[in-house]
This record gives C-alpha cells, sequence and structure tokens, in this order.
C-alpha cells in the first residue's frame, strides 16, 4: 500500500455541481467544453489552509447527466474542460502537496454509451456485446436489448465483469489517468462487483503504479471480506457514519459507541475511509438536527481511526437534506464560487455560524495532524450515557480522550488519565471532567 496515505485527509468534491455546469444538460449543452475545472483549482489554498493534503474528485469522466452515467472514460466531461484543464488542476495540486484521488464508476456506464448503443445496431453481433449482461432470447433486429440494469435505474447498464474485455477496460482506463497524475481511485458501487473481479483488476493496476491508493464504495457486507478477497485497500465506512450522525440526531450516543467499537474491529484488516459528509447524503449540519452537535460529529471523525474524508462545504456547517426524487440530490451538490468568499455566510445552505463551524474544523484537524498515529487507534468507551460520552483512543503510550455532551445541563465524565485540554472547552477537575451544556472536549496528558 502507498506510504503517503498514512497521512492523507481529503476534501471530497462533487465537480459537476461545484462548478456550476448543467446536470441536465439540454441541446448542444454538454457536448463543447467549458472549462470550468479552474473553478476547483480556485480552492487548493483553502484545502492546505485546512490542514488537508487531499483533493477526492467525484466524477469527471464524460457522462450524459449527474457524471455516474459514464460514456466515455477515456474523456473528461465536456462540461468540466478538456484533458489540458485536468491536467493543470492535477499539476497545481500536486505543487501545493496535494494529492488527486479519481472517482471510478466501473460497475456500470450510461445507455447512451457507445459500446452499449452497438448492441442496439447490431444486436449480439456487435463486437462490444461482451462487455454487458444480456438476455438476447427472444430478441429481434429493432427491438429493445434487454440488458441488466443497476439498481432499477434504466439509463445505467451494468457491464460483465466476467468478461475479460471489461477486465482490460478496467484496467486500461486506471492506469491511462494514473499516468497522468492522479494518486488513487474511489471504486464507485464497488459493492455490487464481486471482489474477485477488483481481484483480477487491481494487482494489474499497481504492477505499473505501485504507490496508487484504492478505496471502494462499499454502503453493506462483510467489509474485512470484501478487502480481503477485492485487494482494495480500503472502503467507504457507512456504517460509522450512520453511527455518528444519527446517535447524535436522536441523542442515542450507544449507537455511536457500538460504531466506534465496530470500526476497532476492522482494524485488524484495513485502515477505512471515514466520513460525516458526501455528496449522496444529507448534509450533516443538517442530519444531525441540533447544529450545536456540528462539533461532535467533527470531533469524532478527526479523533476515530480511519483516513478521514470532509465533503466540500461542510467546513462552513452548509446545511442541505437529500430528497428521494429527480434533482434530490441537487440541494447537497451545489455551486460554488470560483474562490473562497470572503463571507463565508453567502455560500448556499450557509447559517451564521459558518466561520465558526470553519475554525472548528481547523482546529480539530490540526489536532489530527499533531497526532498522525490516531489513524490506526483503537478507541475504547471508558463511559457513555443516551446523552454523554467519554473515549479513550490510544496505541502504545499515546493517548487523547474525546467527551462530548448532547444534554441542556452540564455534565461530569471521566477525564481517563488525561490532564490538559487539547479542543474544545472543558474543565478538568482532578479525575473528572466537566463540561457545559452540548459542550465537547479532547483531551491531552
Amino acid at each position: 500500500m502507498a506510504l503517503w496515505v498514512d497521512h492523507a485527509m481529503w476534501w471530497h468534491v462533487y465537480p459537476l455541481g461545484f462548478v456550476g455546469a448543467p446536470i441536465r444538460p439540454e441541446g448542444d449543452e454538454a457536448d463543447a467544453a467549458q472549462h470550468r475545472l479552474d473553478r476547483i483549482g480556485g480552492w487548493l489554498d483553502h484545502i492546505v489552509e485546512l490542514g488537508l493534503n487531499g483533493l477526492a474528485l467525484g466524477p469527471v469522466f464524460a457522462s450524459t447527466t449527474h457524471g455516474y452515467d459514464t460514456i466515455d472514460h477515456f474523456r473528461i466531461d465536456p462540461r468540466l474542460g478538456d484533458d489540458a484543464d485536468f491536467d493543470r488542476l492535477v499539476a497545481a495540486a500536486h505543487d501545493k502537496g496535494v494529492r488527486v484521488l479519481l472517482d471510478g464508476v466501473f460497475n456500470h456506464v450510461g445507455r447512451a454509451h457507445p459500446a452499449f448503443r452497438a448492441l442496439d445496431e447490431n444486436g449480439p453481433d456487435a463486437a462490444t456485446a461482451d462487455l454487458f449482461r444480456v438476455d438476447w432470447n427472444g430478441w429481434e433486429p429493432s427491438a429493445p436489448v434487454a440488458a441488466e440494469v443497476f439498481e432499477g435505474h434504466d439509463a445505467l447498464v451494468v457491464l460483465d465483469h466476467s468478461s475479460p474485455a471489461v477486465e482490460q477496460l478496467v484496467v486500461d482506463v486506471m492506469t491511462h489517468w494514473l499516468d497522468r497524475g492522479a494518486d488513487g481511485w474511489r471504486l464507485d458501487a464497488a459493492y455490487a462487483v464481486d471482489p474477485a473481479f477488483w481481484a483480477r483488476v487491481l494487482p494489474r493496476v499497481r504492477a505499473q503504479h505501485p504507490d496508487v491508493w484504492i478505496t471502494g464504495e462499499v454502503i453493506h457486507g462483510d467489509a474485512a471480506a470484501i478487502v480481503a478477497q477485492s485487494t482494495m485497500d480500503s472502503l467507504t465506512q457507512y456504517e460509522l457514519w450512520q453511527g455518528i450522525w444519527h446517535g447524535l440526531s436522536d441523542a442515542n450516543l450507544f449507537e455511536t459507541t457500538h460504531a466506534i467499537e465496530r470500526n476497532n474491529a476492522l482494524l485488524e484488516t484495513f485502515v477505512p475511509t471515514t466520513f460525516i459528509g458526501n455528496h449522496d447524503v444529507t448534509r450533516i449540519a443538517s442530519a444531525v438536527g441540533d447544529a450545536r452537535h456540528v462539533p461532535h460529529a467533527v470531533a469524532l471523525l478527526c479523533i476515530l481511526a480511519g483516513t478521514p474524508m470532509i465533503y466540500a462545504g461542510d467546513e462552513y456547517g452548509l446545511r442541505a437534506v437529500k430528497e428521494q426524487r429527480l434533482g434530490g440530490d441537487d440541494a447537497v451538490r451545489p455551486e460554488f464560487p470560483p474562490v473562497p468568499p470572503a463571507d463565508p455566510t453567502t455560500l448556499p445552505g450557509a447559517e451564521a455560524d459558518a466561520a465558526a463551524v470553519l475554525a472548528v474544523h481547523q482546529e480539530l484537524i490540526a489536532l489530527r495532524r499533531r497526532h498522525p498515529w490516531l489513524r490506526t487507534a483503537q478507541t475504547d468507551v471508558v463511559q457513555v450515557t443516551n446523552t454523554a460520552v467519554s473515549l479513550r483512543t490510544a496505541t502504545g503510550t499515546d493517548a487523547l480522550v474525546t467527551v462530548l455532551n448532547l444534554a441542556d445541563q452540564p455534565v461530569s465524565l471521566p477525564a481517563a488519565g488525561a490532564t490538559s485540554v487539547a479542543a474544545g472547552t472543558a474543565t478538568i477537575a482532578g479525575a473528572e471532567v466537566e463540561l457545559a451544556p452540548h459542550g465537547w472536549a479532547v483531551l491531552s496528558s
């Protein structure tokens, strides 16, 4: 595995929304190159000032609508720009010490992909017929092609991962963009693909790029087994995300601590990719219900083991709710200005606490930077109630204690050997730490 990832912390961007590209283009809006990728480059200094050193890009390849219906894996989406724009962004990121992660959609392609359109025209005789899972029984020329689709989405046609042609395609795509300067890959919908496919593909990619880091989107399943069987380096930790936001929202920190204990167990096999927000979910400031608890979520993200990702805008406490309808993701994927605004309350979904939430992120990310051992450290539950918790995260002789209070009353919790406040606000009195209502702190010895 790449050694650089030991210190990686990512800023995650959904490019099409971020740069204001039309998500459901009309006419020729998706044809001529619009050089919008530079608008992401305008935020590179912000990434560094946050204390992060990775830019995790959502889909950037040519697609019909939202980016996950790819029609050409070897072409930058013209709504974003072209190869030169991509090369310039990667070079600018690397000049600032920022790694670049790409989003690979290899479970399926858009129905408008030329390889699939060839099936519409030529049926099973098409040169690309072996790329897809198709039931040709009863098919006649001009009849619809009965291809398998992804999770009921007719526009997303599933690739046949038992086909050597698909294996070669994915190897070629991954190595092509690594050759151009990308540092790693997020594998979209990796949970829907047989791990044996990745076990055939990824070693071939690593043979050419041994320093690559690869994480997979896995929403459910046996994470440890999937990593072991697939050879991926990491997986997205949805269980921890759920335990954090839902535990805070419902004032049920037992749920949170259960998820933490499950996260501990994963460390025996791999270091998970952790997050409290992304382009597919309600923003954390909306999800927790009480905005006073956003710092609690950020503290957990920065203290718990994993490779953390911050979704662009969450560092300002932006509010937005994902809805289950066409366009229901738009609110969590808004357009951003070309550079960070002097007044963050002007950002879409921002409220009066934007600057304060940003300061909390900077404080906690800096703490994480000072304690890189946190990436693989176990966290023990010292004491937990529905509304308060004391956690001790340690490895060897290093330890930090995180204390959270969700209640309207002050609370006293075990300091677990800590003697000073490293972040947040608390009062340590002997073996106990006093937290104000809705307070939080990270303690050290």
